[in-house]
């Protein structure tokens, strides 16, 4: 497949900078995988889209206060990014860290910043490309602690913020979903922002069940495909976990007939990691290479919750995959004519 397949052009003003007024008022678009058909919906009507007996599995991956501010002992500013926890242990109170860090080629190894009087980042070594590797330590409080008091939420970089900027607020609650509970995202998995406590009620007062499953988001989400051909790309690697009870209510939803309806590319990624070619899937967790493109056969997925995604995405590869090629397209013509919003805080779509 041609990667140009997942270009599409997009007015600015459709880059979704704040969320809905609330979470359940976004527009959703339908469409059918088998005729191409589109429809116009708001989310908080998904309960009426659903059958009794259907499953929703989400991801409740939480987002990690992982952007980090700091004074040099020069006075310069710095900024540390962290990207994913590295599997060699620091020494008891640490934790070790894959980073960005800027600006890259001024600092030093060795260097150490104070965040938030919480929090000290030690740079140990560079690993190219901006990345560091770093350690953290709360002192006497532990380092998850010390990254909710003294980091800031990252947003992707479309969504534009000043420093001091007061959405910043709005931002560490609404850029998390409200079933968020596994920190080690960096960035949040979308398509579930859209749900809040009481639509979660309804759900269940219709006979549709939610099952929890955890992928760590991770920073190569944002990377572009730049292979001539969609095959060629090379997909980051992501964390994932599918527990025991998770995998068992999801083969009980298929035994008895009800659909699983993926809420997010990340929880199609995890699924389809854990499936048999029966559609059965096996707890399990580790890491994924998973890259769902275009003449994929998915097994476990029978409906998918999502947002509209980035030209040359590897999530619009995936949605393209289960959807079709030209409905997608025909599908993101028609949400830019008709001013849907795009992205991370914007308007959700269902295919089933």
């Amino acid at each position: 497949m041609r990667t140009d397949l997942l270009e599409y052009d997009l007015p600015e003003r459709l880059v979704a900078q704040h969320p809905a007024p609330r979470r359940r008022d976004a527009r959703m678009m339908t469409l059918s995988r088998a005729t191409g058909e589109t429809g116009h919906r708001v989310f908080s009507e998904l309960p009426f889209l659903l059958r009794r007996g259907d499953l929703l599995v989400v991801n409740d991956t939480k987002v990690l206060h992982g952007r980090l501010h700091a004074a040099r002992r020069t006075g310069g500013a710095v900024e540390v990014f962290l990207l994913s926890p590295l599997p060699e242990a620091g020494a008891a109170g640490e934790e070790r860290w894959e980073a960005l860090a800027r600006p890259s080629k001024r600092l030093k190894e060795g260097e150490e910043f104070e965040v938030g009087g919480v929090l000290r980042v030690r740079l140990v070594r560079r690993m190219g490309e901006g990345r560091w590797e770093v350690i953290l330590s709360g002192g006497n409080v532990p380092v998850a602690k010390a990254l909710e008091r003294a980091g800031n939420v990252p947003l992707p970089p479309y969504i534009r913020r000043r420093t001091g900027d007061p959405a910043a607020a709005e931002d560490a609650v609404r850029y998390q979903t409200v079933y968020a509970r596994n920190p080690g995202s960096v960035a949040a998995p979308t398509a579930g922002l859209h749900f809040d406590e009481d639509l979660l009620e309804e759900l269940a007062a219709a006979g549709v069940g939610v099952a929890r499953l955890t992928l760590s988001v991770g920073y190569g989400t944002f990377s572009p495909i730049r292979t001539e051909d969609v095959e060629a790309y090379r997909i980051h690697p992501e964390r994932y976990r599918m527990p025991p009870e998770t995998a068992a209510e999801i083969n009980a939803a298929r035994a008895r007939g009800g659909r699983v309806v993926a809420v997010g590319t990340t929880s199609v990624r995890t699924l389809e990691t854990c499936a048999g070619e029966d559609g059965t899937v096996e707890p399990s967790g580790g890491t994924t290479r998973q890259f769902i493109f275009p003449g994929y056969r998915f097994r476990a997925v029978d409906a998918l919750v999502t947002n509209f995604h980035l030209p040359r995405s590897s999530l619009l590869a995936l949605v393209m995959a289960f959807a079709g090629v030209d409905a997608v397209r025909e599908a993101y013509r028609e949400a830019i004519a008709l001013e849907y919003r795009f992205y991370s805080y914007g308007d959700a779509m269902i295919i089933s």
